[in-house]
């Protein structure tokens, strides 16, 4: 389910930024907008992919799904969720292979991907690195002005947003290089 933002999602002239934190059977995804210092969401999701579903089952959701929302949303640049440390290789590769469904339709649209560790998430959104979960939703709640955090995934594909708002030139989105 979609939840789109205090404002309509019309064009007027920000700066949009989609952030994913990407997963198989539960993406999370959040449309952020800064017009100079005024930030709002634009939608925040979470995809949530069928247990009984097969693997290109879940790539081929993940690709028009994230799709649809880069088509209703119109962002300029998408900030993701860089891979953290993986002990089991199974989860490593299918990680691996639903960023690719990703990034893939990101590049279909010709929009640069910005790829974020998790630390500098957590850092430019509540301040510290190690952050938990719960903490990054209610910052991201406060900095947004939702009435309550999102859904774990889409908080954390909201503050991977906005990172990349706060870590790009607001003129340029000159952040790190694209992947």
């Amino acid at each position: 389910m979609t939840h789109p933002g205090p404002a309509d999602a019309a064009g007027d002239g920000g700066t949009r930024v989609l952030g994913v934190d990407t997963s198989l059977r539960s993406t999370g995804v959040g449309v952020v907008e800064a017009r100079g210092s005024r930030l709002r969401v634009i939608e925040f999701a979470v995809l949530r992919m069928p247990a009984k579903a097969t693997l290109s089952e879940c790539l081929l959701s993940l690709h028009q799904r994230v799709g649809e929302i880069i088509d209703r949303s119109a962002p300029v640049a998408v900030a993701i969720e860089g891979i953290f440390f993986c002990r089991n290789m199974k989860t490593a590769l299918t990680l691996g292979e639903a960023r690719g469904a990703v990034i893939a339709t990101c590049a279909s649209r010709r929009l640069p991907v910005y790829e974020y560790a998790p630390r500098r998430i957590k850092q430019a959104v509540v301040g510290f690195g190690g952050a938990e979960k719960d903490q990054v939703g209610r910052m991201v709640s406060a900095i947004l002005g939702l009435s309550e955090a999102p859904p774990e995934d889409a908080a954390d594909a909201l503050a991977a947003a906005l990172c990349h708002l706060n870590s790009a030139s607001r003129h340029a989105l000159l952040a790190p290089e694209p992947i």
